[in-house]
């Protein structure tokens, strides 16, 4: 991995090769503040990270507009499926973690919150996706191998060809809508892997009108990447 010193920190460099491109291009991906660096296919790469490096004012002023990420913390609230929780630290709780009324109690040393809470989050997710999963896969006839969960910024989920699924458990921290959504449009691979127009009639079929969902995860999913984050 590449790396620049951008306002006295590291910042992580991605380099794209482009066919197409004549000249270089640069960016800042906001769902993890990288630099992404596009080059042509003849252009060295040592020319490229020097370029990168002579816009670092450029670059640190676009790294400075980001969105500041949201560590879980006692007191803050946190959207399960659409539903706002309130998030309680409990150090003499003997529970683990639990909801009750509405709020999400995490037991444990304080400076265990964040994992504990991570952790919990995950299984929740992996329930919530299974029970969407295998009744959509059942209604199509196909089988479901793995289903595994991932924290990965470049995609909400996968399909690959023995039928196992992989999904962002930041996708419980949408709305219920979206999730099904995502899990939906996984599902559909296992009969058409692609995205043809039969891939979006099978998606249609398993969770119809589901534009909004697809507009909503389009304008707010990189903000679900801020959260338990230092």
């Amino acid at each position: 991995m590449n790396e620049l010193v951008v306002d006295g920190r590291l910042v992580p460099v991605k380099i794209r090769r482009n066919t197409r491109a004549g000249r270089m291009s640069l960016r800042v991906d906001p769902q993890d503040g990288s630099v992404v660096l596009v080059l042509p296919p003849h252009l060295a790469t040592s020319h490229g990270l020097a370029f990168a490096m002579s816009k670092a004012d450029w670059l640190a002023s676009r790294l400075a507009a980001l969105p500041a990420n949201i560590p879980f913390a006692d007191g803050m609230e946190l959207s399960l499926l659409g539903v706002p929780h309130r998030l309680r630290h409990d150090p003499a709780g003997r529970r683990g973690v639990w909801v009750t009324d509405g709020e999400i109690h995490v037991a444990g040393h304080a400076e265990h919150f964040g994992r504990r809470l991570t952790d919990w989050l995950k299984r929740r997710a992996r329930e919530e996706i299974t029970a969407r999963a295998l009744p959509m896969a059942a209604s199509l006839g196909r089988p479901v191998g793995a289903i595994r969960l991932k924290d990965t910024r470049s995609r909400w989920g996968s399909c690959n060809r023995h039928g196992d699924l992989a999904f962002s458990w930041r996708l419980l921290l949408a709305p219920a809508g979206v999730l099904t959504y995502v899990v939906a449009h996984e599902v559909a691979h296992l009969a058409e892997m692609n995205h043809s127009a039969a891939f979006w009639r099978v998606v249609d079929s398993l969770v119809p009108d589901a534009g909004p969902s697809r507009a909503w995860l389009k304008r707010h999913g990189a903000q679900l990447h801020r959260y338990g984050r230092s």
